[in-house]
């Protein structure tokens, strides 16, 4: 019996340049491949802060991309979510510290909706109403904080440090604070 052969569609596919949002410079950050333009949109891409900046010391902090349209071979993406790595976050709690963990949702001056988790690692360990109070302290401050960037302003504020820095200082007043980190953000409503 003879082999029928396939069509090879390797061949009838082609590159796309994948470039980062302009708040990261509209840098390259990947290629992919796809028969046609309307297969690549929506699709998401992870890279790592340090690829991105190029500076080694942020390859804790992943970044994700999600590719909103296609134009010339170059697929341009719009941020929706960052993370830390959990050998990072493990190597900032230490022994006889409390880690507060605090989710909560934020709206942008621009009316996106973002899920925001910080976390809080103290000195030494603290009593349950020191817990409690730093909790809701870091959760409103954050949520009025939000309001004062627009979408892209906040985005790059959480993932170069200068969002938890700022709740850093509020918060340290409660009780001692050795860091602040936001964790993790997603991106769950588009503009209102």
């Amino acid at each position: 019996m003879a082999r029928t052969r396939g069509r090879d569609t390797w061949r009838t596919k082609e590159w796309y340049d994948i470039l980062a949002p302009p708040m990261f410079g509209n840098a390259k950050i990947g290629e992919t491949l796809a028969s046609k333009p309307e297969k690549v949109k929506d699709r998401v891409i992870e890279t790592t802060l340090g690829d991105l900046i190029d500076d080694f010391s942020k390859t804790h902090i992943k970044v994700y991309f999600k590719i909103k349209e296609v134009e010339n071979h170059e697929a341009k993406t719009t941020f929706v979510g960052h993370d830390m790595s959990r050998e990072y976050i493990r190597s900032q709690v230490r022994r006889r510290t409390t880690k507060i963990d605090c989710i909560t949702n934020v709206t942008t001056s621009d009316g996106r909706k973002l899920r925001v988790t910080a976390i809080a690692v103290t000195l030494n360990r603290v009593q349950s109403s020191q817990k409690k109070s730093l909790h809701s302290e870091m959760e409103n401050y954050m949520q009025e904080r939000a309001k004062d960037y627009d979408f892209d302003q906040l985005a790059q504020q959480m993932i170069l440090g200068k969002f938890a820095s700022d709740v850093y200082k509020h918060v340290k007043e409660i009780c001692p604070i050795r860091r602040v980190e936001v964790k993790k953000s997603k991106v769950i409503g588009e503009e209102a």
